[in-house]
């Protein structure tokens, strides 16, 4: 009897367990955020844009995403405005019959109004907020935000992803939502941050966002802009470059050449003597030919030797028009001198950090760049050229 009595209770507690989750939350039940966009209102006020992906939508929950919200994907649009960024998402969560959902946000875009007045805010409910990813990535729309969210990419299935693919790709600045605030709250107080332009193909609705050039912000506020040109040199100079490919036109020959970035390295080298500040850059890359349409032969030595120094010309320009505006007009440190410094002259820099300012803006900055070549190929030589007898 008292087997069974046992094997009872047994079953009993198995029926208990195998009861479910009372607690659970439906997917139907949230609403998925995928991208958000923060914008600052002619009022003042702060605009809440959320792109929701649609886990189950009614064929007229995809017609009215068209033709409302500028999209083909199952997705829609929803903004709020609101006090703070608190507020607005407060307001937002009350027109909405789901539960917001951060978790699988993957971008946060930022107005150029809003980043003119400050992002310190908006960061600070961000990263102070349990479930928006650290490692989302940040944009800054040179329209506003919502305007971007409104898009619906040509080839991916969603905006977020074809902008984070854009700058995994290295396109321009890859920077997240956990390295945007370091860099806010470092030692120089100044950022980067890629701007998002809109390219209008074929009508209105072949619009698409892309990357296109850098915000540079300083304690917390955009102060100015760089070009694609230049956001190449800002990488360089943050050892950011991973993946490029830079055409040449050699001076002794007639025609372009291309080369592939195989790897690089930038070192910084900071130098403190008799009272003045200096650093030196030192980067050293490895290329391979991938197209030469000139007429030079780099199986000869000399040639390519001058296609090297060609090259390092040209990362020395590039470098130099970044340095030109971050350094002298902008004086916002947004290549991590301030770090180098402070790592090996941590006294000095105790004792100087409130002159750093001033400090980076007079500083002189020797760059070095060594390129090698290391597969020159057989193009340009005389058996892919038209017989000449």
């Amino acid at each position: 009897m008292g087997k069974r009595i046992r094997i009872v209770v047994i079953l009993l507690i198995s029926v208990a367990l195998l009861s479910g989750c009372w607690d659970r939350t439906e997917v139907n039940d949230l609403a998925i955020i995928t991208a958000g966009g923060l914008d600052l209102t002619e009022d003042r006020k702060f605009g809440l844009s959320m792109k929701i992906y649609l886990v189950s939508p009614s064929s007229s929950q995809q017609s009215d995403s068209y033709s409302a919200e500028g999209g083909t994907g199952p997705s829609v649009v929803r903004s709020s405005q609101g006090l703070t960024m608190a507020d607005a998402t407060s307001r937002l969560q009350q027109v909405l019959g789901r539960k917001v959902f951060w978790g699988q946000d993957e971008l946060f875009i930022f107005g150029q109004r809003l980043a003119k007045e400050g992002l310190a805010e908006p960061i600070e409910f961000l990263t102070r907020h349990p479930i928006p990813r650290e490692r989302a990535h940040v944009f800054l729309s040179k329209s506003s935000a919502k305007d971007i969210l409104q898009l619906q990419p040509p080839i991916e299935r969603s905006l977020s992803k074809a902008l984070r693919k854009m700058a995994e790709n290295q396109t321009g600045l890859n920077i997240t939502l956990k390295e945007l605030t370091m860099m806010m709250a470092g030692r120089s107080k100044a950022a980067v941050i890629p701007l998002v332009d809109i390219r209008i193909e074929d009508g209105k609705q072949a619009a698409f966002a892309f990357i296109n050039g850098t915000g540079v912000l300083k304690n917390g506020k955009l102060i100015g802009s760089m070009s694609d040109v230049e956001t190449r040199g800002i990488m360089w100079l943050r050892n950011e470059v991973k993946d490029a490919t830079v055409t040449v036109s050699p001076n002794k020959g007639k025609g372009l050449v291309s080369l592939k970035l195989l790897k690089s390295h930038t070192e910084l080298i900071p130098q403190i003597k008799a009272g003045e500040w200096s650093l030196t850059v030192q980067i050293e890359t490895q290329d391979d030919i991938i197209e030469n349409t000139s007429d030079l032969d780099f199986s000869v030595p000399d040639h390519l030797e001058e296609l090297e120094h060609e090259l390092e010309s040209d990362i020395k320009r590039r470098i130099q028009m970044a340095l030109a505006r971050a350094q002298k007009e902008m004086k916002a440190d947004i290549f991590n001198f301030a770090d180098a410094f402070y790592r090996k002259y941590p006294k000095e820099w105790n004792e100087n950090k409130d002159r750093w300012d001033d400090l980076y803006s007079n500083m002189e900055v020797n760059v070095q760049a060594k390129v090698k070549v290391a597969r020159p190929g057989m193009a340009g030589k005389s058996i892919f050229k038209p017989d000449q007898r």
